[in-house]
């Protein structure tokens, strides 16, 4: 036990689609064959169903495991590709974890470094025990290195007193109008300035004094250093500036890029919560966050870090892949081509608001009702239980929440006549262990397709999508245990 503010748990998540950087040179062979230089490895992207939103539930739900969520007082959320332009995300992400309504919420944005600025200010504020989640799914153009070498993923580290795993030794931080890419606020795709000019006169220049006035803050020397955090989307840039900087070359922590991709905002906190993993007491972890500037922290892991486990872990998240080699199939999903999907696809997906905040604890925080009487479990909680021989109100129901629930399939089939953006549609009876039993969708189910019986485990997607007013219904589904 210590009373030291720091970081208490931290999880990662990765979506499991996965293509090989070559299917996509491939599919640009015909005018940017330059690309071939690029082909190595795979990168991750979000199925149709998962954003930045839906990423950052699965990150925080790996950190917080288990555990009691009631002492979370704030939830702050980073990102560069949230959905909305006027609504707060991280809202809908308490929602989904079953926070108190009383919780503290929000969204952080505009710039590379918001994720690791976003850290450096909660660690600042030791007044009550917070939730930090970094999510992101940078696009690249068609044809681009970007597209080539970006990937998705999130972060997530709960913060507080108790069993601190890291505490924060010194920081610094330096804005700088140095802008080496930008996205219009109506634009899908950055804009990048040259690469050389962003390396030499950017991460050269900027972030080596900030480590340096960081490490002087933190009173520490370079070579006390254990390892050395630094994401970005051009190679080899982390050991030039840990050279520069005078870090030992064995201190720059893999970046993921031949599993991965550049997440983002959330690149260097994956990659801090992965090095959390084989994290000994006493290490010195440095990290920075580049964007318009520079942030650093200097962590020290503590005597408690072996006290902790992610339910998965970036480790277990990399290992979770389901390659996918449809280059159309990952344009689909990241809305980067019209498809002709038939007249199935022209239902009415309008959202009735009022509905849905009646209903936003079944489906946000999936809350089933079990009946005190007669233990029956049900979902949607109905006026009444729906065991034939009890029929006792709802009044005497209390809420049971689905999401860590074991389950299994009882029933399935694969619809290829509905519409579904990613065909076929996999839906059919989820048996839980708890008793619960209830008709849902199964997503990412690979070549080795479902049976009854499979394992499932639950995610918060997206459900739908109004595409003529631009708003999604989330909820949970199933998905098979493991790729």
């Amino acid at each position: 036990m210590t009373s030291t503010y720091g970081i208490t748990g931290y999880g990662g998540y990765i979506p499991r689609l996965r293509i090989p950087r070559a299917a996509i040179a491939a599919a640009h062979q015909w005018m940017a064959p330059q690309l071939r230089s690029l082909a190595k490895g795979q990168r991750a992207f979000c199925s149709w169903d998962e954003n930045s939103v839906t990423m950052a539930v699965e990150a925080a739900r790996d950190a917080l495991g288990l555990r009691s969520r009631d002492d979370l007082a704030a939830v702050y959320l980073a990102s560069t590709t949230l959905p909305y332009a006027d609504l707060q995300h991280s809202t809908l992400v308490a929602g989904a974890l079953n926070l108190s309504t009383a919780v503290r919420t929000l969204d952080i944005a505009h710039s590379q470094r918001a994720g690791v600025a976003a850290l450096l200010t909660a660690l600042k504020d030791p007044s009550a025990a917070a939730l930090l989640i970094a999510s992101d799914a940078p696009r690249g153009k068609p044809a681009s290195a970007q597209e080539i070498s970006y990937g998705a993923g999130a972060a997530a580290f709960t913060l507080g007193n108790d069993n601190v795993i890291a505490e924060l030794l010194g920081t610094s931080s330096r804005s700088v109008q140095f802008i080496d890419h930008f996205r219009g606020a109506e634009e899908q795709y950055d804009y990048v300035w040259e690469e050389r000019w962003i390396r030499d006169e950017g991460y050269l220049k900027l972030v080596p004094e900030a480590v340096t006035a960081a490490l002087s803050s933190a009173g520490v020397c370079s070579r006390d250093v254990s390892r050395f955090i630094l994401a970005s989307p051009l190679k080899g840039i982390a050991a030039a500036v840990a050279k520069k900087t005078g870090l030992a070359a064995e201190t720059v922590v893999d970046a993921l890029e031949s599993e991965l991709g550049y997440s983002g905002v959330a690149h260097p906190l994956l990659m801090l919560a992965h090095t959390l993993e084989q994290a000994r007491p006493g290490d010195i972890l440095v990290v920075a966050g580049f964007g318009q500037g520079c942030d650093v922290l200097v962590l020290r892991a503590t005597d408690a870090i072996g006290s902790f486990k992610p339910q998965r872990g970036v480790s277990g998240a990399l290992a979770d892949a389901q390659v996918q080699d449809a280059y159309l199939r990952f344009l689909s999903y990241a809305n980067g081509i019209d498809l002709e999907w038939g007249m199935r696809a022209e239902k009415n997906v309008k959202t009735a608001l009022t509905e849905q905040y009646r209903s936003v604890e079944g489906l946000s925080s999936f809350a089933a009702g079990k009946c005190q009487r007669c233990n029956t479990i049900q979902f949607p909680q109905l006026p009444y239980c729906v065991n034939p021989a009890c029929h006792a109100p709802r009044s005497q129901f209390n809420d049971v929440h689905l999401f860590d629930e074991k389950a299994q399939v009882l029933t399935y089939t694969a619809d290829w006549l509905t519409y579904h953006p990613a065909p076929p549609l996999y839906v059919g009876f989820v048996q839980f262990d708890n008793g619960a039993r209830l008709l849902m969708e199964t997503v990412d189910v690979g070549a080795q397709g479902l049976d009854v019986g499979t394992p499932l485990r639950m995610v918060f997607r997206i459900k739908d999508i109004d595409k003529t007013r631009g708003y999604a219904r989330y909820f949970w589904k199933a998905t098979p245990l493991s790729a």
